[in-house]
């Protein structure tokens, strides 16, 4: 891929992370509630799964997933009633659920990488964003050298993005802000989540 190519597509990238939606609810609360660590491990969940589509659909799989009506539904459905856990799981939290010391317990982080890789890979919406995306830039003899290097932009970006969301969450006054005003935020961010789920369906 040229650098001019690239660029284009790195800048599109970046636009599609820093867009407010259900992950950016998911990171938030996860840092609040868990601290840096927790935070940090669900933006890299998520950049995961964001480069597992944008590979799956560099390779032209996801074409399959738009046009298959019954494997569409089932990620979009899928999508949704995840959403709704975690926006029934944050209604129902109790303030003393969790606190910012223990945001570097593994089994903590590897429950905050799931949930971020999950809140991406059940979105079928990526899908069509990488398909509309990637259409200008793959070819037909695309493989997976460059598909990896789509795979790296989108899923690196978007890891990124949210890192940095959580790391700036997780520092100084901003934390014991957010910290303080942990239930209000558990409250909001499990009616954006329920809403977006009812979103999906509807």
């Amino acid at each position: 891929m040229e650098l001019t190519s690239w660029l284009a597509l790195a800048a599109i990238c970046v636009m599609g992370a820093i867009s407010p939606g259900p992950s950016l609810a998911v990171v938030i609360r996860n840092t609040v509630r868990g601290g840096q660590g927790h935070g940090v491990a669900t933006a890299l969940g998520h950049g995961l799964g964001v480069g597992l589509y944008a590979l799956i659909t560099a390779l032209g799989l996801a074409l399959l997933i738009t046009k298959t009506p019954l494997l569409f539904d089932l990620i979009r459905y899928g999508g949704a009633a995840f959403l709704a856990w975690l926006g029934l799981k944050a209604l129902l939290a109790r303030p003393g659920d969790a606190g910012g010391r223990q945001g570097s317990h593994p089994v903590r982080g590897r429950r905050g990488a799931f949930e971020g890789f999950m809140v991406a890979f059940l979105n079928p919406q990526l899908a069509i964003f990488f398909l509309a995306l990637f259409s200008q830039f793959v070819r037909a003899d695309t493989g997976w050298q460059q598909g990896g290097i789509m795979m790296l932009t989108a899923g690196g970006i978007d890891a990124l993005w949210y890192v940095l969301v959580a790391l700036a969450l997780s520092r100084g006054p901003v934390l014991v802000w957010l910290q303080a005003k942990s239930r209000m935020i558990d409250k909001l961010s499990g009616l954006v989540l329920l809403g977006l789920a009812l979103k999906v369906v509807f």
